[in-house]
């Protein structure tokens, strides 16, 4: 329970009908969980207008409506705080609901277009290791302690985000590890949080279905390094041409890590394999079961962070080299035929390039690489082709498959998708539009040591189709399809 007045600081009103006296006893976006002396926060979203639903809230308790359009009758017992931004004001008075957990820990933000997820849960698991309290909002999961909740978006809204950071400060949590989406970002979720630092991993092409251009796509990602204090650190990718654009004007400590690039955090593959690769981070070597240029940057990440926050360094490598991939994200096992399949999350032109270059260096040649590869429904059509194209390229043989149709037709995403391919490759391709079925036809396609790789899904456990998420997780599928015994 709150006073109104005291959640409303920082939040830029325009109007105010009653008094800010009031106790709030909840906060909420959806006027369906309104309860008594409840706020209700009108969003205006891309198919409903929270404003709508705001006699519904009054009728289920709200005493006081945080909105950009006053109704045409007000309540007499109903407090009305008018603001041009909703959305932006629901960070504050998140943020000030639950005390302003934020600055209570270390709140490190990861941005770009790969890697958020891999290196937020690898931070996770180190600071974890170190038996750190550390806690994690992630695509996958919002984690700490023993608790461990399902993520349903890359980045909450900011009531959960608020909610959870609070349980994680009451939980003695010291630092949490979040991933930032450009959609977070836009949709003004982390307004009101304080970050102690900000990661930059790449920009490639992705979510061009919701940015109108690439330029605007940047710079919302730049808005979290624009929101940095003084007294936080920036970590950007010096190898990638986008870093610099990151951090200008940005008031925060910057410092760089990379592969290619003098940087004050640099690495070296000096051998990889299909178990792990050899790696020296800042002239020290150390082997990690993880593999792959794009985990040497995440790796590379992950240490400059600890660092970054006074751990220990030869601790900090000790801990990288127990670190395991996350669920989805070049995860492999080995079939009784000696076929090596791998599922990964690759659904960027970016990412699948970089997971199949990856997997090129490691073979002899004298295997097949066999790829079975979708694109979403309902997104950014521009990148179907280039993932034809890449598949194809890189590939021996690619079975383009239907992904997450959602309400498009997954024979016209494919067709799409086929358009890139060179036509010298068009001999390498085939079109299973069945996802199982096209990991079936993978399966008969393979001989002993073979390399099959299964992209696009990585960790969803489900297939989503005409509004429906059914059943469907790629690792488990394919190991009960390449179980069997030829």
């Amino acid at each position: 329970m709150k006073k109104l007045k005291e959640i409303l600081y920082k939040v830029s009103i325009e109007g105010i009908s009653g008094s800010t006296a009031i106790d709030v006893g909840n906060i909420s976006i959806d006027s369906r969980d309104v309860m008594k002396e409840d706020m209700y926060v009108a969003i205006t979203g891309t198919q409903l207008d929270g404003h709508q639903f705001i006699g519904q809230a009054i009728a289920s308790g709200a005493k006081s409506i945080l909105c950009e359009k006053l109704p045409e009758n007000l309540e007499a017992a109903v407090v009305y705080i008018q603001v041009k931004d909703t959305r932006s004001a629901l960070g504050w008075v998140a943020a000030n609901f639950y005390d302003n957990p934020s600055s209570q820990l270390e709140l490190i933000g990861v941005t770009g277009t790969n890697g958020k997820t891999s290196i937020a849960t690898l931070l996770f698991d180190l600071f974890t290791l170190d038996s750190t309290s550390a806690g994690l909002i992630s695509t996958m999961t919002i984690q700490y302690g023993e608790n461990r909740i399902t993520a349903t978006h890359t980045t909450p809204d900011p009531l959960t985000i608020n909610k959870h950071l609070r349980e994680m400060v009451d939980h003695g949590v010291e630092y949490c590890f979040m991933e930032v989406s450009s959609h977070g970002i836009d949709q003004k979720r982390i307004t009101g949080l304080v970050f102690k630092g900000a990661v930059f991993t790449n920009l490639t092409h992705d979510h061009l279905d919701y940015h109108p251009s690439f330029k605007a796509y940047r710079d919302t990602k730049k808005i979290l390094f624009d929101s940095l204090h003084e007294t936080a650190f920036a970590l950007i990718n010096a190898d990638d041409k986008n870093a610099k654009v990151m951090v200008q004007n940005c008031k925060a400590k910057i410092h760089t890590y990379a592969l290619h690039r003098l940087a004050e955090f640099s690495a070296q593959v000096l051998e990889s394999q299909f178990k792990g690769m050899l790696l020296k981070i800042n002239q020290k070597e150390i082997w990690t079961q993880m593999l792959g240029e794009f985990n040497a940057y995440n790796i590379l990440a992950v240490y400059a962070v600890s660092q970054l926050l006074g751990k220990d360094e030869w601790e900090s490598l000790k801990s990288i080299s127990q670190l395991k991939s996350v669920a989805g994200r070049f995860q492999t096992f080995e079939t009784p035929n000696k076929v090596m399949v791998v599922v990964d999350y690759a659904h960027t032109p970016d990412a699948l390039k970089n997971v199949l270059t990856t997997i090129n260096k490691i073979r002899t040649q004298n295997e097949s690489l066999i790829t079975v590869v979708g694109c979403g429904g309902n997104r950014d059509q521009e990148k179907r082709p280039m993932m034809g194209f890449i598949a194809a390229q890189l590939s021996s043989k690619v079975l383009f498959t239907s992904d997450n149709p959602r309400d498009e037709d997954p024979d016209r995403i494919i067709k799409q998708m086929s358009e890139g391919v060179d036509p010298v490759d068009y001999k390498k391709t085939m079109s299973v539009s069945h996802r199982k079925e096209a990991i079936k036809v993978a399966y008969q396609l393979s001989q002993p040591g073979d390399v099959v790789l299964i992209a696009g899904k990585g960790h969803e456990n489900y297939q989503e189709v005409k509004g429906q998420r059914l059943p469907f997780d790629d690792f488990e599928i394919a190991q009960e399809i390449f179980s069997k015994t030829p």
